[in-house]
């Protein structure tokens, strides 16, 4: 009697499931597959995946720093859960999901192990002695978990380039190299810039998603120019180097930033603004810049892994220097003098979201280097339309 086909996906973030894997789950449905989802407990991310007829399991994963206790916990858990489930994949990403799925599934002869390195994240600052401390204990663990893993999947060449250095993976074959997660481009469907010139960003408040160059740049450019919004989208995060509330209650007090709060649905945000603004310091690839490309807004992002790809210099944006807030105010005031540049560059993103960044495409690569047969629904390049 053949097994049961049975994938499982394991996640730092409930929301994440949704947001950024839930197409890709639906894709192993279809081909028949038995999908878990593996994350911190959320009764209404359960109650939602279960609906769709994907299981959940809750698990003790806390995502910023290292705690014995919690991760012993965790890596236990996952092994009893594999060895009950007995899935013939287990599919991880985020970095502590990598580390500790990999790590049990390997434990309990799970068949196929895949990783998905999103981004470097905390592991790789070095923003203090403490973060440093927890970044190199935290490294050595990945670079040892990840030679379990059949395949890594990356979503930028420079994070491909820093993991084969370091010799975190094997060999060239066990690296793939993918266009980010991909963004449902009929969800995220074009919309004309508003009549008005307006910025924004969306972010978790943390220093290295840039947060504070685009409030500083904001704060220059309303001196000058009183009349724009320069909204921003995000919530306070846990991550050590988060902005603190008290600063980004002086941002709005003072009347330079327009602070809308953590949405669940971030397309009236984009629909409502007229260019997109990233400065982050480093990604996997953004997926808050994909869906304003697939919305049709022009993007200001740094020149920094993941979030160089995302743009063509001149054609659907600009790329400025990390951390140049002098550069950010010059290419947010190129949008203010030439207006008209907006519509034009935002079409040019479009175009460069359905052709490169196109959910279904991503997930074909991905079901391929899995070995699994992938659907031919993908929207077509001349689907676009405005």
């Amino acid at each position: 009697m053949a097994h049961e086909k049975k994938i499982i996906f394991i996640a730092s973030a409930p929301e994440s499931l949704l947001n950024f894997r839930l197409h890709l789950m639906k894709e192993f449905l279809k081909r028949g597959y038995s999908v878990i989802a593996v994350a911190p407990f959320s009764n209404q991310i359960q109650y939602q995946l279960n609906a769709l007829g994907i299981m959940y399991y809750p698990v003790p994963l806390k995502r910023n720093g290292l705690n014995v206790f919690y991760d012993i916990r965790l890596l236990i858990q996952l092994f009893f859960l594999f060895k009950l489930e007995k899935p013939q994949i287990v599919f991880s990403y985020t970095m502590k999901p990598i580390i500790y799925g990999t790590l049990s599934a390997w434990m309990a002869s799970v068949p196929e192990i895949y990783a998905m390195i999103t981004g470097t994240g905390y592991l790789f600052s070095n923003n203090n002695l403490k973060s440093q401390l927890i970044g190199s204990i935290g490294r050595q663990i990945l670079k040892w978990s990840l030679h379990f893993a059949n395949k890594v999947f990356f979503q930028n060449p420079d994070n491909l380039k820093i993991f084969k250095d370091r010799n975190y993976i094997r060999d060239n074959q066990e690296a793939v190299l993918i266009n980010g997660s991909g963004v449902d481009i009929q969800y995220y469907s074009y919309q004309p810039p508003p009549p008005s010139v307006s910025f924004l960003l969306i972010a978790r408040l943390i220093l290295d998603k840039g947060v504070r160059e685009y409030a500083e740049a904001a704060k220059m450019l309303k001196k000058k120019y009183p009349y724009i919004d320069f909204n921003l989208v995000g919530w306070i995060d846990s991550n050590p180097n988060a902005i603190k509330q008290e600063e980004l209650l002086s941002w709005t007090k003072a009347g330079y930033i327009n602070y809308l709060g953590k949405l669940v649905d971030v397309r009236d945000a984009i629909k409502n603004s007229a260019v997109y603004v990233l400065p982050s310091y480093s990604e996997g690839t953004p997926r808050s810049t994909l869906e304003a490309m697939a919305m049709g807004r022009p993007v200001i992002t740094t020149d920094a892994p993941g979030c160089r790809e995302t743009v063509i210099h001149g054609y659907n944006g600009f790329i400025v220097p990390i951390k140049d807030i002098n550069a950010l105010y010059n290419a947010m005031e190129y949008f203010i003098q030439y207006p008209n540049e907006i519509p034009n560059m935002g079409k040019s993103s479009r175009s460069l979201a359905i052709k490169k960044y196109d959910v279904n495409k991503v997930n074909e690569s991905i079901l391929r280097a899995i070995g699994v047969a992938p659907s031919s629904t993908s929207i077509k390049e001349g689907d676009f339309v405005c």
